[in-house]
This record gives C-alpha cells, sequence and structure tokens, in this order.
C-alpha cells in the first residue's frame, strides 16, 4: 500500500491523550534552515515525538543553534535527533563538526580510551547546538567483504572488540547528556544489499546470528537509551517480514530475551525495503503494533508523515492497534524525553579536539607501511557520496598537498566512459614521477579494479592504497574521513 492509499483515519474517535501519545510516536524531518514548516508546527503542538535534522538542515553553528532553539521554543521536550557516527558519514561539517574517524579505524586502532575521546568530542559540539540526540553508534558487524552499507561505519567483525567499543562510546555521549542509539537491531551485517535500496535478507541459520546480537547485548547492558531496528528479513527469526515489522524480533527477541526496556525506533520507513512493499503509512502502523515505540519519516515531504500519523489513528479506530500498545510506546518516548532536556549551550565543556587524528594515524600505522613518496601523481578513485549517507567527498591529494607541494592527482569518482583513455591520459600527465593509485572498496565497485589493474599492468611499482576496508594494498586508511586521509597523507609524505 502506497502512502497515498492510507484509509481516512477517525480523527475524531480518539481522546486528546491517545492523539497526542500517537504523535510521540513520530519522528519527522522536514526542509528550513531558519525556519520550518507550519505543518511541522501543528504536529508539534499535538505531541510529536522528535524530528530528525539532515544536511538540508545545516548552514553553520549559529543557524543550527537558533534553529533548535526555535524547535524547542515550540515544545522543549522535543527530542531534536540527527545521525552522528562520525568518519565519512555526518551532517553537521558546515556546522564545525569534529573531525573523527568511522568506527573501523576505532576498531583497528582498538583503545576504547580513543574511541570515548572521539564519541565525546561529537556529543559535546552537538550539546553545543542544542541537539540531544544522536542517531549513533553502529552495532553491526563487518564482516561480508560485500556487504554495501555497513563497511566502515561498523567497528569490525570480532564482537567482543564491537562490544567494548560501543560501551565506550555509550558511555562517553551519556556523559555529555546527549542520548545514544545502537543501531542496526539485529545487526545488517550478514546481507549483500543495502536496505536503502531494497529489501535486504540475511539467510544465515538461526545458531549464526548469535555472535551479531553480542554487541547489542554490551548496548544494552552500558544503559543505551535508544535501539534501531534493521530493515532486513532474517528468515532464521521471521520468514515473513523485516525486523522493523517483526514481532518476533522486536518483542520475543530485543524485549524479553535481551531484555532492552529503551525506546525502540525504526530506520526510515521511505528507505525503500519497506516503502516499495509496504508504504510508509503501512510501515508506521505495523511497526508500532508489533513493539516499536517511534517511526522516522525523514524525507522532508510531510505529507508522508501525516500520511503515517493517519494510518496509526485509523488502525487504533479498526482496533488493528491497540490503545495500549500506543501508550506504552509514547510513555517510554516521554521518559527518554524527560531525560534528556536541550543541554544548554553555556555549559558544555570542551573537548578533545585532536583525538580523531590521534584515532586515524593509530589505524593506518598498526600494518607495515610503504616508504615515503615525493612528488607522485594520486589516481583516487572512489564512488560518489551516498546520498542518505555522506557528506564528503575529500580526495587524498588535498589531505597530500599541505604535506608535498609537488604532489600532483586525479580523482574519478564513477565510471568513466572511455576507461582506456582515461587510463592514457593519466599516464601522459603521470610521465616519469611516482604512482600512488587508491581505491576506496574496489571490490564493490568493478570500474575501479578495472582502471587500478589497468594502471599497475603499465606501471607495477605504483603504491596501492585503500581508503576503504583492506583488500591488499601497501596502505589502508580504513575510511574516506578527512582525517583518515590526512593521516594516510602522512605515512605517503613521510611525515
Amino acid at each position: 500500500m502506497s502512502v497515498g492509499q492510507a484509509s481516512a483515519p477517525a480523527l475524531s474517535s480518539v481522546s486528546s491523550d491517545l492523539d497526542e501519545a500517537v504523535h510521540r510516536c513520530l519522528v519527522a524531518g522536514f526542509e528550513g534552515t531558519t525556519t520550518f514548516p507550519d505543518t511541522l508546527k501543528r504536529l508539534v503542538d499535538r505531541g510529536l515525538g522528535g524530528v530528525i535534522l539532515f544536511t538540508r538542515n545545516v548552514r553553520d553553528a549559529e543557524q543550527v543553534r537558533e534553529l533548535t532553539d526555535a524547535l524547542h521554543a515550540l515544545r522543549p521536550d522535543l527530542m531534536i535527533a540527527i545521525d552522528n557516527e562520525g568518519g565519512g558519514i555526518g551532517h553537521l561539517v558546515k556546522a564545525g563538526a569534529p573531525e573523527v574517524p568511522g568506527s573501523y579505524a576505532l576498531g583497528v586502532a582498538d583503545d576504547p580510551d580513543l574511541t570515548a575521546r572521539c564519541a565525546d568530542a561529537l556529543a559535546g559540539h552537538l550539546a553545543t547546538l542544542g541537539i540531544n540526540a544522536s542517531y549513533a553508534p553502529v552495532a553491526d558487524l563487518q564482516f561480508r567483504p560485500d556487504n554495501p552499507i555497513v563497511r566502515t561505519r561498523s567497528f569490525g567483525a570480532d564482537p567482543d572488540l564491537a562490544a567494548r567499543h560501543l560501551r565506550a562510546w555509550i558511555s562517553a555521549t551519556e556523559a555529555r547528556g546527549i542520548a545514544s542509539c545502537a543501531k542496526h537491531f539485529p545487526g545488517h551485517g550478514g546481507t549483500v544489499t543495502d536496505s536503502h535500496h531494497d529489501l535486504a535478507v540475511d539467510p544465515r541459520p538461526y545458531d549464526q546470528l548469535w555472535a551479531d546480537l553480542a554487541p547489542f547485548r554490551a548496548a544494552v547492558a552500558a544503559g543505551v537509551p535508544m535501539m534501531m531496528s534493521a530493515h532486513v528479513v532474517f528468515p532464521a527469526l521471521d520468514a515473513n517480514r523485516p525486523a522493523t515489522l517483526s514481532r518476533r524480533v522486536l518483542r520475543d527477541l530485543l524485549r524479553h530475551e535481551i531484555g532492552f526496556d529503551g525506546v525502540l525506533v525504526s530506520d526510515a520507513l521511505e528507505m525503500k525495503a519497506i516503502a516499495d512493499r509496504y508504504g510508509e503509512a503501512a510501515g508506521a502502523r505495523i511497526a508500532l503494533a508489533v513493539g516499536a515505540d517511534q517511526v522516522i519519516v525523514a524525507v522532508p515531504d510531510l505529507e508522508v508523515t501525516l500520511a503515517c500519523r493517519d494510518a496509526v489513528l485509523d488502525a487504533l479506530h479498526t482496533r488493528r492497534l491497540t490503545e495500549e500498545r500506543v501508550y506504552e510506546a509514547a510513555g517510554r518516548v516521554r521518559h527518554l524525553a524527560d531525560r534528556y532536556a536541550a543541554p544548554a549551550v553555556a555549559s558544555v565543556a570542551g573537548w578533545d579536539s585532536g583525538a580523531g587524528l590521534i584515532a586515524a594515524r593509530k589505524a593506518v600505522r598498526s600494518r607495515s607501511l610503504p616508504a615515503p613518496i615525493r612528488g607522485a601523481h594520486v589516481v583516487d578513485l572512489f564512488p560518489t557520496p551516498h546520498p542518505a549517507l555522506n557528506w564528503g567527498g575529500e580526495d587524498l591529494l588535498t589531505e597530500l598537498r599541505p604535506l608535498d607541494p609537488t604532489a600532483t592527482g586525479t580523482a574519478v569518482t564513477g565510471e568513466p566512459c572511455d576507461p582506456s583513455d582515461l587510463v592514457d591520459g593519466i599516464l601522459r600527465v603521470v610521465g616519469n614521477s611516482p604512482l600512488i593509485v587508491a581505491t576506496c572498496d574496489a571490490g564493490l565497485h568493478p570500474w575501479q579494479t578495472h582502471l587500478r589493474d589497468a594502471l599497475l599492468t603499465r606501471r607495477p611499482e605504483a603504491l596501492r592504497v585503500d581508503t576503504g576496508l583492506p583488500e591488499g594494498g601497501a596502505l589502508c586508511s580504513y575510511g574516506r574521513a578527512r582525517v583518515n586521509l590526512r593521516a594516510a597523507a602522512e605515512v605517503l609524505a613521510g611525515k
């Protein structure tokens, strides 16, 4: 059922208390940097549980603080959230976000104190902006080389390693008075599909899923106040529905067996794993019925949020959703809002702004290093930023040039029309200069593999660099955040 097919709600059939409870269960995206739509104001007035900010809502730090102040002026207990994982994923670069590597590099460095310092920096920055909820950290394990979406967002493949870094992250975020959120339960690491684009399936048998649950159990033990569900089908747990819409996964496993009693929030309902098969509105109704406490509608079109709200109200009228379930969910959201009141900017202590680069350096230098190269031509191959995740697009040459002004480079961000012509052109420019060939997750992007191999065939002495997960290069940055690339550039330049 698409959004437009949602049946008309019986708006007059619920009490004002129940209407407010329904709205508490919604998190809405919106357009605006200094103002916001009247529709959003009306939703907040009726009890909207939270909003989620994206790059579209960010111009600079002062503007973001003015925006959050205005939102909290509408209702002080409104939760204002953002995806704030660090690394190459985030939305606050223009607002001066602290530079930290992604979680995979933190796992390679394997220093929980450094992880805590990086998480503290991110959380402290949120506090200065009036944002009181962070949809981070990622608790998924990264063990499949063909997984397209977890990758350097994960602390790694080892459940124990991920657990100790999750504990460090959650504790540091909590100390700042910011609500953290472990995601994406019960794990997105066993898939080969990005749920932004299609329904993902983890086909492993029941006994192979338990390692993936260990980081989430650690997060619960650490007191994480929020958990986010995955739009992934686990046939061993529920063959019919993705976790976000599965009573067996959300209620039986997470609530009853693992014992999580915080706010369970869905991943964004407009992701195609839900939207294309169920529709956002039906997704909202089902998710709340089976155990979610909040559903995220991240798209700025508030008509989608309204359709989800109306589907929930209609489900109450037709008794497909019980009042008790909605009140239970809304109660958890109210408790969360009471616990994480908007931080006052004047009370925010400073943070370690250098922790991110220290962690990135430690990760890069965890393996044997190549000899420094001066005056090289860097061919940097990387995919265009993921539209839902990345704010980046940083390139290796930009970080290398301040250390080696004689370096030159070519950045390629997508499959070229004529690869052979591109290779010929690059090699003409390079001449006799040293050559560095950097790729980012080339195993997922065959065009990178073809270009890299074509260059190495003609220049076999060229130095290889991996800027995503390690794939056999001489040097690996373990991510494409600016600090990851800077740490790799320092090794290349011998600094």
